[in-house]
């Protein structure tokens, strides 16, 4: 090959590898955006739609609580309290989101897979179709995605997709049900998903005291409840991240909460969360010192990420104390307290400009917290079910 034309395929070849390096840079760029904090303007408050989004590769019905659920609710439903759905068979997505307990767990600290402990609060399963980023870390972004990280996780349900998937299979109930929702003739672990996820979407609830008032019933809302909803927007300022639909932005801050003390006190904890940091690619001197949980700096690695976590939504709340991501406040009054104060500690400096002494009064207080209790409506209730046996090994017949 002459020399020119040598020089110019190089050439041609840098252009092209310079240009793949520019899109990766602006593809992380935009990808950075996600987890951007203290930044936009706030969204108006709105009320619910009456149902959330339906995926369009997973049809369900729009049904809600308390309506009928539909076939596939109902397969989730069952589903949900299922312990086939893990990893040794024992636990449930019910264990640490229970309907006695708001749908979510009522300790400080969610329990974990056995042998280990968590180390952050349940969140509630109530309204959560409706969120566009869940977990604390907001990490994963569907239902049907958010279904398998929790039943696999080493410390939720640390199950193998193929060992769930063949207790399924040996449910002749389990069969059944799946050919007739799914049209196939074994049941595979992405319709299992798909059926949590509808069920999941089913424990909505957009008719509350404060979605009524927002869509017109101006009785809806006691006189007090409404000064609470002014202060909220106004004085207060918990609209700056507390807002739209889900009263959340979805954004990431660091609120500077306390510890929780369970981590001082817990050897297993300890072992757990270091070992999540270990398998997660943090650096030795990182997990083998850690003393404060460092929010999505855990999956981002980024210093100004230390002690973010996304905003959490005020729907049920009423039904779901212990609040924030550690489960350190016990009740509405001493969230407010905490934000009356101008949230916590800054220790890695990068506690949220947002947060400032409110000088909040006695009654002014009491308003908030009216208001913030009409963002529930009554608590959601189901019984328990009864999950479908195994067939007899005798009674299996293997696929032809």
């Amino acid at each position: 090959m002459p020399l020119k034309a040598l020089i110019k395929g190089q050439k041609s070849k840098l252009v092209k590898k310079f240009f793949i390096l520019f899109i990766a840079f602006m593809l992380i760029a935009a990808a950075g955006v996600v987890y951007a904090a203290d930044a936009g303007k706030s969204r108006p408050l709105m009320p619910l739609p009456s149902n959330p989004p339906i995926p369009t590769d997973n049809p369900s019905g729009t049904n809600v609580y308390p309506s009928k659920m539909d076939k596939k609710q109902e397969l989730g439903y069952l589903l949900f309290f299922d312990p086939k759905v893990s990893g040794d068979g024992s636990i449930s997505c019910a264990d640490c989101h229970d309907p006695k307990q708001g749908w979510g767990f009522a300790d400080p600290i969610s329990r974990g897979y056995p042998g280990t402990v968590h180390w952050r609060n349940s969140q509630t399963a109530v309204n959560s179709g409706y969120l566009n980023k869940i977990f604390w870390e907001g990490n994963t972004f569907s239902l049907e995605a958010q279904a398998p990280a929790a039943a696999t996780g080493g410390v939720a349900g640390n199950g193998s997709p193929d060992m769930m998937e063949s207790r399924v299979r040996f449910t002749p109930e389990y069969v059944q049900r799946f050919k007739e929702i799914f049209g196939v003739e074994w049941p595979n672990m992405d319709h299992v998903w798909d059926a949590m996820a509808a069920f999941e979407r089913y424990l909505s609830q957009p008719d509350t005291p404060f979605d009524k008032f927002m869509k017109g019933n101006k009785n809806a809302l006691s006189a007090k409840a409404q000064k609470g909803m002014e202060l909220f927007k106004g004085k207060a300022n918990c609209a700056a991240c507390h807002n739209g639909a889900m009263l959340t932005d979805e954004k990431f801050y660091d609120l500077g909460v306390a510890d929780a003390p369970e981590f001082e006190e817990s050897g297993l904890q300890q072992v757990t969360v270091r070992y999540q940091f270990y398998a997660k690619g943090s650096a030795e001197e990182v997990y083998r010192t850690y003393k404060h949980d460092p929010g999505i700096y855990f999956t981002q690695k980024r210093l100004e990420d230390r002690g973010k976590f996304r905003t959490a939504p005020l729907r049920y709340l009423k039904y779901t104390a212990p609040y924030m991501h550690n489960g350190t406040l016990f009740t509405l009054d001493e969230v407010i307290d905490f934000y009356n104060n101008g949230g916590g500690v800054d220790r890695w400096g990068n506690k949220t400009k947002i947060l400032k002494p409110l000088n909040l009064s006695k009654d002014e207080k009491e308003a908030l917290k009216e208001f913030l209790l009409s963002t529930s409506g009554e608590e959601i209730r189901l019984p328990v079910p009864k999950v479908p046996d195994y067939a007899p090994m005798a009674d299996w017949q293997p696929k032809k």
